[in-house]
């Protein structure tokens, strides 16, 4: 489950996805069957792969030919306009699943495919270098607290925001260096810079659906530092001051999913033991009850459903 799988039940996008569908986009599941014609498939009946956001790119357009694939100008997206993986059978292209290494477990390799790959593109692509303080609002959610860890394997020194005891527990456990709880600080912007040393930190990568969080990076970043806008509220806008993201030169990167590369690496990274997927497994027949999780801000890490649980 992924708070995208929300946004697109709730229909509160700009965009909306065809309907009725199957919902879900990070699957895992053993390939059964390849269509007769397919023709030089990467992949083999027997594998077992993985089922992304992305599902679908026509790999020749100008923006998959410079590695956007998920811009393509005729992507498809699982469980938004093809039919998604809450269910025990789905169609998709071989050209587009992941392979997942062995002894690396399903249920841990699902959230990878696409809270894993969202936020590794992000930090991959925040101008940092090894000891470089990154913040990481929303980090004990779903993508924050696989967030925390590919930062740290890249040597970044992170700041985990969000609020309640389990989810400050959870993030320190798993790499964090400072932690702001953003119901009970006085000042967040001050807050960062006092723990950076005065100058603020060097990025940020808001997986947050508000606009609060946007807003405060440019005020808490360094100068040079980058902002990488990651979540997707459906209406909210980025504001932020002109004057002072010139005067700091502060840089702006929206950073969505990831393409075939990155979920190989992401995957990879994960499947030696760097990243850990904290979630709580549960049937397909709670599916409703985590939809309300999620609205309510209540579910710490992750949750795979798994279509043999009863």
């Amino acid at each position: 489950m992924c708070h995208t799988d929300l946004h697109v039940k709730k229909d509160d996008w700009p965009v909306s996805g065809v309907t009725p569908l199957i919902g879900g986009h990070e699957g895992v599941g053993e390939i059964v069957a390849i269509g007769k014609h397919t023709q030089e498939s990467p992949v083999k009946i027997g594998d077992r792969v993985g089922v992304k956001w992305l599902a679908y790119s026509c790999l020749q357009c100008e923006f998959c030919r410079k590695g956007l694939e998920q811009d393509c100008v005729s992507v498809k997206n699982s469980g938004f306009s093809v039919n998604g993986t809450f269910s025990e059978y789905v169609v998709s292209w071989v050209n587009h699943v992941t392979p997942i290494p062995d002894g690396y477990p399903s249920a841990d390799a699902a959230s990878i495919l696409c809270a894993g790959v969202t936020v590794y593109r992000a930090i991959k692509h925040s101008q940092t270098q090894q000891g470089d303080w990154i913040v990481l609002p929303g980090a004990g959610g779903g993508l924050g607290h696989l967030a925390v860890q590919y930062a740290a394997t890249r040597g970044l020194r992170v700041i985990a925001i969000d609020s309640g005891e389990e989810k400050k527990q959870l993030v320190l456990s798993l790499g964090a260096e400072a932690w702001i709880d953003f119901k009970e600080t006085q000042d967040l912007v001050a807050d960062v810079k006092r723990i950076t040393g005065g100058l603020g930190a060097h990025s940020a990568v808001v997986t947050t659906a508000t606009s609060p969080g946007y807003t405060q990076a440019v005020d808490y970043l360094r100068p040079g530092g980058t902002l990488m806008a990651v979540g997707l509220p459906g209406a909210a806008k980025l504001e932020a001051s002109i004057f002072f993201t010139v005067l700091k030169s502060i840089t702006i990167i929206g950073s969505y999913v990831g393409n075939r590369q990155d979920s190989i690496e992401a995957i990879d990274i994960a499947a030696r033991g760097k990243v850990k997927v904290v979630f709580k497994q549960q049937p397909l027949s709670d599916l409703k009850d985590v939809y309300e999780g999620l609205e309510a801000g209540t579910i710490a890490g992750r949750v795979v459903l798994d279509m043999q649980k009863k």
